[in-house]
């Protein structure tokens, strides 16, 4: 690949991520013309607002999670995120108003049954590099750190912090080609990924910083007891254990890059925005005067 154009820019929002703190975070004041709570579906239309007038971005997708449990990471691991609630009928109707949204925007909506925001934002990314384009991660999830490359960077937008490649390695102690070993090292509870038992963030970091990866790690065991890390035998032992499971773990942990999102250049280009279809999400939202001024002046 050549050099990376400033102008070559890509943004890639995990949508679901800013639609549930909307949801958790917006007041259940407001209602749309059926009576219907629609607080999450304003939360996210503001941050969109907000994101589209900052980042003025050619480039954009918004991911959603529609493989809550379809993913193809439930059938290799059945108890995969089996911890987490599914959203509320109230919550599952919003959802659809917000790809609404995000579509009558001009803006890319990625949804698949099979795969995770995660994947379809990290195959997007991998697509437009290869025409030269540089990434833009919109999300708060520490997941994403395994795909940022050199000139790539992580948004979290309501704290307003950006990070390339080193500020994964001052978040997690690990560089961003080693995030998928890592996880699957010391778990991941919030998606229920069970990891090494015994093994923590800390120990994990201090694998990866010697063995380079998890195959390493597992090829190498008998070094193990011998590092100058707190209880390195019982470590050595429980990796002896549950290598099989190291393993599955990092199926689970590894991003997919390789759906076919973003094959051409232009794949990702903002569209225009669809005035008609706007116009009747304000009706039927009951969008605000604010709100619909905010989104007119996207048109």
């Amino acid at each position: 690949m050549g050099a990376v154009s400033g102008d070559s820019l890509v943004h890639l929002v995990d949508g679901s991520l800013y639609i549930f703190r909307a949801w958790h975070s917006m007041p259940d004041e407001f209602h749309d013309h059926d009576g219907h709570p629609v607080n999450a579906v304003h939360g996210f239309t503001r941050f969109l607002c907000e994101l589209l007038e900052r980042s003025r971005a050619e480039h954009i997708a918004v991911a959603f999670d529609a493989s809550l449990t379809t993913s193809f990471r439930n059938a290799i691991y059945p108890l995969y995120k089996a911890n987490r609630e599914l959203p509320p009928p109230d919550l599952e109707r919003q959802f659809v108003l917000c790809r609404e949204i995000t579509a009558a925007l001009g803006l890319t909506v990625l949804n698949d049954h099979q795969y995770e925001a995660d994947d379809l934002i990290g195959s997007a990314l991998w697509g437009l590099r290869s025409h030269g384009f540089r990434g833009v991660i919109v999300s708060a999830d520490k997941d994403f750190g395994q795909l940022l490359g050199e000139y790539d960077e992580q948004w979290d937008f309501a704290k307003n912090v950006r990070w390339g490649p080193a500020g994964v390695f001052e978040r997690m102690g690990v560089h961003p080609h080693q995030v998928a070993d890592y996880l699957a090292l010391c778990g991941d509870a919030v998606d229920n990924i069970p990891g090494v038992p015994g093994i923590g963030a800390k120990t994990a970091a201090a694998l990866l910083a010697h063995f380079g990866s998890l195959d390493a790690v597992l090829e190498r065991i008998d070094e193990v007891p011998y590092l100058r890390i707190r209880g390195a035998a019982a470590c050595a032992a429980r990796l002896r254990e549950h290598a099989e499971q190291a393993l599955l773990c990092r199926r689970l942990t590894r991003i997919a890059l390789d759906i076919a999102v973003a094959e051409t250049a232009d794949a990702l280009s903002r569209r225009q925005c669809d005035a008609v279809a706007i116009d009747e999400l304000c009706e039927r939202i009951r969008f605000g005067p604010l709100t619909r001024t905010r989104l007119r002046a996207l048109l």
